[in-house]
This record gives structure tokens, C-alpha cells and sequence, in this order.
């Protein structure tokens, strides 16, 4: 497969161990297994401990634990631990996907902007992609269903969609998943829901959307440990369809990474069982940061102004400054030691992307020194 360059990835590779203040992560705080320790059950929390201490380092199951896959099936309506493949992160779950349902000259259909590779491995497997833009109004970026429906073809083979968006923090409400999903119906379509930070919703905020595959046969939810779970570094996802894709999905993953890793089978276990301990930690994380961040916009509008995500951790933040978005990212990580990712790598120039996940002290100060650099600019 020929594919092309991963600019976001190659770009934070660069800069993500330079700097001091990353504040375009797009997870929440990582946790260590001694503060998931800490917010579960103590009998649960000692006997993950006995598991990780004593768990000879063989070959998981291919697929992931039957109680892994069995947790995660309880997490939706309908799906058996059979209709659950467990990946490498959410980035194989997808790879897997696109590989499984599509072929050269397929016909799809995949929100935009967007993490990359949502693109890019549908183009380089042969298809015809059609980006359904993510659109700009005065409330911010909002999804317009209709021009979806402009797009969609009695041939079109997949809809990729994306809840809560990355990178501008627009969500689907439920009548408007519903359309997408009677579009998708009709033409016996599939749809491919990343659904990366589910269970991310800001406290007092606006709930999320149940997952896509409770409301459709042909819908593939996708999930991951890292967004909503601080747990980049267990490189756990996974992806709810039916047993006939899982199945095809599972074979074409012996030839990539052939299992998950044993000790992050039994940690993802463990988290998503006592998931609801956890995110009451997310919700402190983010209601902190925005609360700064309302402060700082209001107090820089002259310098920058952001879409306030409708939900979990991501945002473009809109600068006046006369300067491409990548020199302005890579004169802020190189002068200021402050990330924040470059608009240009999602096709929006003008912007940045910015992350409300970070530890608080961080972010603040990440903010701080960006205004300090902007306003050194003028």
C-alpha cells in the first residue's frame, strides 16, 4: 500500500519531547496504574495488582480476552463479546476497518477535517472520497447533515463520522445520528463511527449521543483506552460490529500486530468495569481547564478566539496574527516551549488546535506563554 505522509503525527513527533507545555494533547492526562489503584475498589485494585506481578508475558488471545470483549459487549446494546475485535489503538481498529469493507473504486463518504488517517487509508486503498465538511457559524463548528445527503450516492459504500469531532469539538445530536443513519439504511451503506471520546461529556454540559452501533446493524463503533481513559501507553482499542466483520477484520490483523498485549488486556479490563470511578477524574480535568480557557479568550480577544468544544477535549483556536499556522506551531514549540498543534494539518489555516486535557497547572501556563508569544508578534 502506498499511502501518504502523516503531517499531524510526523509534526508532533518533532516537538512533543521538546517542549514543556503541551496543550494540543488530545487525551486526557495519562494516569499511572497506581492512581487507577487508587480510584477503583480496593479488592479490584489488589487483585489487579496480583495479575500484573504474576501473569507470565505469553501471547494474549488474538481477538482479546473473552472478558475484555465481554466487558466491553456489556457497554452497548445488543453486541455479543463475538462482535467485539480488540486492536492495537484505535488507529489499527480503523486500518482494520477500511481494509475489511472497502475496495478500489468504492465510493465514500468521510467527515472532514479530521484525524488523517480517516482519509488516507480509504485513498490509498483505491476509493473515491468525498469529505463532508465540519462547518464554521456564528455558535462555532456544527454538522450539517444536509450536506451529507448532497454527497451520498445509492453506491456509496461507506460514511465515516467522527462524535465528538476532532480537532474542532462539534458533536452529532441524537435526531441528527439518526438521519445519517437513515441515509446510511437506505443504501445499505455501512458507517464507520469514531467514537474516540466517548464517555468524555463536560460536566453540566451537553450529553453525548449512545454509541452508533446500538442504532444501526451496519454501524462499527469504534473505541479506545487512550482519549477517554488517560492509557495512550496500553495501546488498547477496539471496535463493536458483527461477528462476520470482526472475524474478517481478525484475519487481516495476523498479518500486523497478531494480539494485544497481556498485561494491557487485564489493565483495559479493569478500567472499563470501573470506568464510572474513573471519570469523575476527566470531568474535574476539564471543567478547570475551560474555566481558564473562557478567561484567557475573553482577556486576548484581540489576539485569538476558539469554538468552545460542545464536548470532550479538543478545540481550533482562531489567532489575528499574519502568520501560517505551522510557523506560527513551530515558533511556539521552539521559543515558547509550547505546543499546540498547527491548523494546516487538518486543512485549516488560520488556526490551532488546542487540547483541554492537560494537567492544570500546565495548561494555564502553556496559555499564559502563548499570549506572552502573540502578543510579541504584533
Amino acid at each position: 500500500m502506498k499511502i501518504e505522509r502523516f503531517e499531524l503525527e510526523r509534526w508532533m513527533t518533532r516537538w512533543e519531547l521538546e517542549v514543556d507545555y503541551d496543550i494540543c494533547e488530545s487525551g486526557i492526562l495519562p494516569m499511572s496504574l497506581g492512581e487507577l489503584c487508587s480510584l477503583i475498589d480496593p479488592a479490584a485494585a489488589s487483585e489487579l495488582e496480583r495479575q500484573v506481578m504474576t501473569m507470565p508475558q505469553a501471547y494474549s488471545e488474538a481477538r482479546g480476552t473473552l472478558a475484555l470483549r465481554s466487558a466491553l459487549a456489556e457497554s452497548y446494546t445488543d453486541v455479543t463479546p463475538d462482535d467485539i475485535l480488540v486492536t492495537t489503538g484505535a488507529i489499527e481498529a480503523n486500518f482494520l476497518i477500511f481494509n475489511a469493507l472497502l475496495n478500489p473504486g468504492d465510493h465514500v463518504v468521510a467527515v472532514s477535517p479530521a484525524y488523517q488517517q480517516l482519509h488516507s487509508v480509504p485513498r490509498a486503498i483505491g476509493t473515491e472520497v468525498d469529505l463532508w465538511d465540519v462547518v464554521a457559524d456564528g455558535g462555532g463548528f456544527a454538522y450539517d447533515v444536509d450536506r451529507l445527503e448532497a454527497l451520498v450516492r445509492p453506491d456509496t459504500r461507506l460514511i465515516v463520522i467522527n462524535t465528538p469531532h476532532n480537532p474542532t469539538g462539534a458533536i452529532l445530536d441524537s435526531a441528527q445520528l439518526d438521519r445519517v443513519l437513515d441515509l446510511a439504511r437506505e443504501r445499505d451503506t455501512w458507517v464507520l463511527s469514531d467514537e474516540a471520546y466517548r464517555w468524555l461529556e463536560h460536566p453540566g454540559g451537553e450529553k453525548l449521543v449512545e454509541p452508533a452501533r446500538n442504532r444501526y446493524e451496519k454501524a462499527v463503533s469504534v473505541g479506545t483506552m487512550s482519549k477517554p481513559f488517560g492509557m495512550p501507553g496500553l495501546r488498547i482499542g477496539w471496535f463493536a460490529a458483527n461477528q462476520e466483520l470482526a472475524n474478517r477484520a481478525w484475519s487481516l490483523r495476523d498479518y500486523i500486530s497478531l494480539s494485544p498485549s497481556k498485561i494491557s488486556d487485564a489493565v483495559a479490563k479493569v478500567a472499563i468495569e470501573h470506568r464510572e470511578a474513573i471519570l469523575p477524574r476527566n470531568g474535574k480535568i476539564m471543567r478547570e481547564n475551560l474555566d481558564f480557557a473562557r478567561t484567557w479568550f475573553a482577556v486576548h480577544a484581540d489576539l485569538a478566539s476558539w469554538s468552545e468544544p460542545k464536548a470532550a477535549l479538543l478545540a481550533m483556536m482562531k489567532y489575528t496574527a499574519p502568520v501560517d499556522s505551522t510557523i506560527l506551531a513551530d515558533r511556539l514549540a521552539k521559543e515558547a516551549r509550547v505546543m499546540l498543534a498547527p491548523g494546516s494539518a487538518f486543512g485549516l489555516e488560520g488556526y490551532l488546535r488546542i487540547g483541554i486535557g492537560q494537567r492544570q497547572d500546565l495548561f494555564a501556563e502553556g496559555l499564559r506563554r502563548t499570549g506572552d508569544f502573540l502578543e510579541g508578534l504584533r
